[in-house]
């Protein structure tokens, strides 16, 4: 079996019969897994003509692992991925009490993927809320390790709540009056680093100026919670000028040369800075960023935010362009070239083993990951065929329920016509 490996600069050095671990999933991950891989297989045949292939290896997680292993995520499943470093996933189930919070969150923590990448665009005929979806079209690098997601919390009514109230009153009983009704009050932590936040800022920017975006925008609350989501944009804009300094242009610059020399020569700079090529690093605040990607869509580019507003503004832009199911996602480590491709969506048990759900999810996850190996033609060939299907109005029922004149096909089926569209 062949293995993907970083060569001495740390780019990917692929071989063409890579072995790529995939996890089928949970409830419809059966579905959208068996539509998919077809897909796959068939672009990789299309663009190279047999001299490429993936050599896939199935590995388990969640209900599948649970009933063959005993356990929800066994440690065969990490050391193959650890191994090969890129795999696939479908959904998994969270269980539900004891063990594992998340699945999901599991996997990102035990192989520190730090980077939650989710590319947001539109296809032609995906029915859309919003009047103009075309302008979107985004990429979302989401920190993956750090904020409250990090899983430290103290529940109401235990002794370690307790516990830690009592530290909070004696060493620093200014915070512990803020809090409203500490009797009551479940406790949850905040950390953020100034390593988390430049390794995804440096992630988001060196990914802008190799796919030539306009601009990199820094989501954050610093208003209101100045010594996390506040350092995260003042960390953010540091590690732009330090290691990008020739390539960006920044907001802080505007700034400095408009206390210096006034707005128009800052205006003039920054203008001057952008026709040149340079990239834009701006900020914003994440509640205003959520009610501009809605009015005023073409302002933002790549956007580099933290755990739990990416979580949201990832999910809420997936609605402008069509929903969370044909959302594709990667969890990645762009120091070690760890990557988990998966769908986005969850396992909607109802639906399980009905051939009825929207694969487009899991699909285009395999397109970022064909593109993350640099093996661009079968991504832009399954890209072609999955436009061409929906502009033909061929899709599954959650398309065909909100489309004029759509014809309604099976998730399997939905697959095919992808293939039969790519050449």
């Amino acid at each position: 079996m062949a293995t993907i490996v970083l060569d001495p600069s740390g780019a990917l050095c692929v071989p063409d019969t890579p072995t790529i671990p995939f996890i089928e999933g949970d409830g419809t991950g059966r579905d959208i897994w068996r539509a998919a891989q077809p897909v796959f297989d068939a672009a990789v045949r299309l663009a190279y003509r047999g001299t490429r292939r993936i050599e896939w290896l199935e590995v388990l997680a969640g209900e599948k692992a649970f009933a063959q292993t005993g356990d929800w995520l066994p440690q065969a499943t990490l050391d193959a991925i650890s191994t090969y470093r890129v795999a696939i996933k479908g959904p998994l189930t969270t269980p539900v009490g004891g063990g594992i919070r998340s699945l999901n969150v599991a996997l990102r923590k035990l192989l520190d993927l730090y980077v939650c990448l989710r590319p947001v665009r539109w296809f032609e005929g995906v029915p859309s809320p919003v009047k103009c979806p075309q302008d979107v079209n985004m990429v979302i690098f989401r920190e993956n390790t750090e904020d409250i997601y990090t899983g430290i919390e103290f529940q109401d009514g235990t002794p370690e709540r307790d516990r830690f109230l009592g530290l909070l009153k004696e060493h620093f009983p200014a915070e512990f009056a803020k809090i409203r009704f500490p009797a009551t009050a479940g406790i949850s932590i905040k950390p953020v680093s100034r390593e988390g936040t430049e390794r995804l800022v440096r992630a988001a920017i060196t990914y802008a100026l190799k796919h030539k975006r306009r601009s990199v925008t820094l989501v954050h609350k610093g208003n209101i919670m100045k010594y996390t989501e506040g350092a995260f944009r003042t960390w953010g804009y540091e590690v732009a000028e330090r290691e990008f300094a020739d390539k960006v242009y920044t907001w802080q610059q505007w700034e400095h040369t408009k206390k210096e020399r006034g707005e128009a020569a800052a205006n003039a700079e920054q203008q001057a800075a952008l026709a040149a090529g340079k990239l834009l690093i701006k900020d914003v605040i994440a509640d205003i960023c959520f009610q501009q990607t809605l009015t005023r869509a073409r302002e933002f580019d790549v956007l580099a935010t933290m755990n739990l507003n990416g979580d949201y503004l990832s999910d809420a832009l997936a609605a402008q362009v069509g929903g969370i199911g044909i959302a594709p996602g990667a969890n990645i480590n762009y120091m070690t070239g760890h990557a988990i491709f998966e769908a986005t969506h969850g396992t909607a048990p109802k639906y399980a083993d009905k051939d009825v759900v929207n694969p487009g999810s899991v699909i285009l996850s395999g397109v970022m990951m064909f593109e993350y190996l640099g093996w661009q033609e079968a991504a832009d060939l399954i890209v072609r065929g999955l436009e061409r299907t929906i502009a033909d109005k061929i899709v599954t029922y959650d398309f065909a329920r909100l489309m004029e004149g759509a014809r309604e096909v099976k998730c399997s089926e939905f697959g095919r016509h992808v293939i039969e569209r790519m050449a």
